[in-house]
């Protein structure tokens, strides 16, 4: 039987040409050697997977080779390259610092660099997961690796730079290497299919990608496993059965149920992704994902951001026109805070469940199940190119106008015209009858035009009820130390209910109206009302030691119990 290379070493990059999504780091080593500017050391740092030691390895055999080309890269021809690729080099040595960590293992290191090269121009030392060494050991090798022979060349690599002393940091050249890209991987796997002669479908190869996270060797391992269990036919469904991943095509269902209000169905497709062996959880971050791609779809210059095929792209762009912008953020943000609540709650089906049933209920209707239409301004209404302060005399001296006539009369007044068809009756001259007669319903809307009515949530209010303190602590500092812990909350139909511990607080009309004023304004909604509720200070607890202060905030915030517990913290005594 021949014995199976798995693809990670077979298809293992030996020039720099070859290297995946690491273009930046390859070209300035490429120049480096180009014009003999190479550093005594490198320092190689960034996730698994992403090319440290493949980029080590190739730096090691090209600086070596003795007839480089242009561009650049070993010629794998002369005997210092046919040596590299049969591991027979004297010139290149690999250490793994994980199992030679001791302070003797770096001092035979040392007194190994002492020793000239007897062929090839340096001697290059690799010393992988150099993190793992000592204290002791980063000691002993300071001086050399800060003042080595002219023809050693150190190169580290590591997964966790952090761990390592900043005085050996300081003596190297550092390149940081980043996560590999979805694309690079996707399309390195289908070279790699290419070349093996095998059946795959370009989203199958773009789960994959995705699922190994930036690391093109985890993603050549996962590629193999999958092309042992589809026999060589590497399908999305089948990709995505084998690596436990939900089908896109099943948060497209539940979206569509989600459209349809279907509440048994969206019971239903819940139950069929549980029953399935997903984690509920699981099924939050899915369809958090699908809702994004659902507004990335909305615009055709964000679509580019989408990482799926013509078919998946046309099928998410047919969607996104049902919703509205700003329910998708919302229900994004729902989605959001259903992540962080999940592992706190203690029935995590009925959690899920009631997540997806609300964000149903944010988009759509109760009676109807159809989506909510826009109420637009009157066609026929023309604002008024004047300043707010110029409409707002004008409007009051309209209704004192009409207030003057409306006293005079108690009843229906008749007056006598001269038309060529006798009298005619004219109607009661009232404010409402003004108003009527405008076209709208109240003083602020003939001041300032139509209602505004924007949506807003508890966290917008908060921002605004905090700026607005700020605003006002210089000029009126009791009215904003009152509010400041008044805990205002976001009611029904736009009321903002807020606690107060004076009811002359409650009664002081002007501050109360300018903050009325301001939150109309910066919320954009001219619906919002205040109420006001007087704390009950008599019945109110007071916490005095610091073990109750803790049993308030646990009562408060539940997850601090957990934190606790984990941490294993206790009140400092």
């Amino acid at each position: 039987m021949e014995n199976f290379i798995v693809s990670a070493r077979k298809y293992r990059p030996i020039t720099f040409d070859t290297v995946v999504g690491q273009e930046s780091i390859t070209t300035t080593l490429r120049n480096a050697i180009k014009g003999n500017q190479l550093a005594q050391a490198f320092l190689f740092c960034g996730p698994r997977g992403v090319g440290k030691t493949t980029c080590a390895r190739i730096l090691a055999k090209t600086i070596n080779c003795t007839n480089v080309s242009d561009n650049v890269e070993a010629c794998d021809e002369c005997e210092s390259c046919k040596s590299f690729s049969s591991n027979t080099s004297m010139n290149i040595y690999e250490l793994d610092a994980a199992s030679n960590n001791s302070v003797d293992d770096i001092r035979q290191l040392v007194e190994q660099v002492r020793i000239p090269p007897q062929s090839g121009q340096y001697k290059v030392y690799i010393i992988d997961e150099v993190h793992m060494l000592s204290t002791a050991a980063f000691n002993a090798f300071l001086k050399t690796l800060e003042e080595p022979p002219a023809y050693a060349k150190f190169i580290l690599a590591t997964t966790e730079k952090h761990k390592i002393l900043p005085t050996i940091i300081s003596r190297c050249q550092i390149f940081d290497f980043r996560r590999i890209g979805i694309p690079d991987i996707a399309n390195h796997l289908e070279f790699v299919a290419k070349k093996e002669d095998i059946k795959y479908e370009k989203y199958a190869l773009s789960l994959i990608a995705q699922k190994a996270d930036g690391g093109l060797r985890d993603a050549l391992s996962i590629f193999d496993q999958i092309v042992n269990a589809t026999d060589k036919n590497l399908t999305y469904k089948e990709v995505s059965k084998n690596l436990n991943v939900l089908d896109y095509d099943q948060f497209f269902k539940i979206t569509n149920s989600i459209i349809k209000k279907d509440i048994s169905s969206i019971l239903q497709e819940i139950n069929l992704v549980l029953s399935q062996g997903f984690d509920g959880h699981h099924l939050l971050i899915g369809l958090g994902e699908h809702f994004r791609n659902l507004l990335v779809s909305k615009d055709s210059s964000t679509l580019n951001l989408l990482n799926a095929e013509e078919e998946t792209l046309k099928k998410y762009q047919d969607q996104a026109k049902i919703f509205d912008t700003v329910k998708l953020v919302q229900s994004l943000d729902l989605i959001g805070k259903s992540d962080i609540n999940y592992r706190s709650s203690q029935n995590k089906r009925l959690f899920v469940e009631m997540s997806l049933l609300q964000i149903a209920a944010l988009h759509f209707d109760e009676e109807s199940g159809q989506k909510k239409k826009l109420r637009l301004p009157p066609t026929n209404f023309v604002h008024k190119v004047e300043s707010k302060e110029t409409q707002i005399k004008n409007i009051k001296k309209h209704i004192a106008d009409a207030k003057v006539e409306e006293a005079k009369v108690d009843k229906v007044v008749e007056r006598k015209s001269v038309p060529s068809n006798g009298n005619r009756r004219i109607g009661t001259l009232s404010i409402k009858n003004f108003q009527r007669n405008k076209g709208v319903t109240n003083e602020e809307e003939l001041t300032y035009g139509p209602k505004r009515t924007k949506p807003f949530l508890q966290n917008d209010l908060n921002i605004a009820w905090e700026q607005y303190i700020s605003m006002i602590k210089g000029t009126h500092k009791i009215f904003a130390n009152a509010i400041a812990i008044s805990n205002p909350k976001v009611m029904d139909n736009y009321e903002i209910a807020y606690e107060v511990q004076n009811t002359l607080i409650s009664k002081d009309l002007n501050n109360t109206s300018n903050l009325l004023a301001y939150l109309k304004d910066k919320l954009e909604n001219d619906l919002i009302t205040l109420k006001s509720v007087t704390a009950n200070i008599k019945d109110r607890k007071r916490y005095y030691t610091d073990g109750e202060k803790l049993e308030r905030i646990i009562e408060k915030y539940p997850v601090v119990r957990i934190l606790k517990k984990q941490l294993d913290l206790d009140i400092e005594s």
